[in-house]
């Protein structure tokens, strides 16, 4: 036998797991179902845009709705009723969100002293929320500055665009308060523990996870908004379609209209994309805490 002794072995490691192998695509992987999407949607559009375009009507048409001379002449007032359309989202849009957090905290609150404030939201959410927006712009558009109330104004566009801020935070508190149901338990048993009062409670735990919870859908709100601002033309402000039904009823010609519907969708179209951008990060953030 031999007398070497065999040298001691260094600390055993613990074989942990492989990272994952990324898998390599060749080129015809890679590039092939690209190409097949963009060809697909070229002909698909290509045939739509070539059935549309031999129809028997389609110059008469092209010049009412296509017109490029009415699209010139009408773009300043449409643009300037655009941002009256603007401005009038912008402000509705931050009297909402606080309108809506309040409305959910009443409707959240427990306890039989806060009894009456949870009866005015459920109240004020049943009412406003079944309405459809556009009555309650004739309603208040209409119906407030008829009254000729002292000291309150009669701005049919102040109160067409109150009505959409009432008739937007019933939905909004709604989206508040499902995210506030959505945290979990153990934070308010966890606040109680430490001595916090409800309202302590709601401040400081509740309410800001709530809303980082709910901000994709309220950026789908801040969406529909921008559009249903619009509904401001049924009690007359001069908004862009107010504008573009003006120039229509002077000359006759629709293509007004398109002017403010591509000026909607330049608005419209990078809002649902942001939207889409957060709602997958907020995807992806959830996912990373599952795991």
């Amino acid at each position: 036998m031999s007398d070497e002794r065999a040298a001691p072995a260094g600390p055993a490691r613990r074989a942990g797991p492989r990272p994952p192998v990324k898998a390599t695509l060749t080129p015809r992987e890679r590039y092939l179902p690209a190409a097949i999407s963009v060809v697909s949607t070229v002909v698909v559009f290509g045939l739509l845009f070539r059935v549309v375009t031999s129809a028997e009507n389609w110059p008469l048409i092209q010049r009412q709705f296509f017109n490029l001379e009415a699209m010139r002449e009408s773009l300043p007032a449409v643009f300037s009723g655009f941002l009256v359309n603007m401005g009038v989202w912008v402000v509705a849009l931050v009297l909402i969100a606080l309108f809506g957090i309040v409305i959910a905290v009443f409707r959240s609150l427990t306890g039989p002293w806060a009894a009456p404030l949870r009866v005015f939201a459920v109240v004020y959410i049943d009412l406003l929320r079944g309405v459809p927006s556009i009555l309650l712009v004739l309603l208040f558009g209409l119906g407030v500055p008829a009254l000729n109330l002292p000291g309150v104004t009669d701005s049919r566009l102040f109160w067409g665009a109150m009505a959409l801020i009432l008739g937007y935070s019933a939905y909004t508190s709604e989206v508040y308060r499902s995210g506030i149901e959505a945290v979990p338990d153990g934070q308010r048993a966890a606040a109680k523990a430490l001595g916090l009062t409800q309202w302590q409670t709601l401040r400081y735990s509740i309410l800001p996870q709530a809303v980082r919870n709910v901000i994709p859908a309220l950026l789908n709100v801040a969406v529909a908004l921008q559009k249903d601002v619009a509904l401001l033309s049924v009690i007359g402000a001069r908004e862009a379609v107010r504008e573009a039904q003006i120039f229509t009823a002077r000359t006759f010609n629709f293509s007004s209209y398109l002017v403010a519907t591509g000026l909607f969708l330049l608005a419209t179209i990078p809002m649902a994309r942001l939207t889409d951008w957060v709602t997958r990060r907020d995807q992806e953030r959830r996912l990373q805490r599952t795991l």
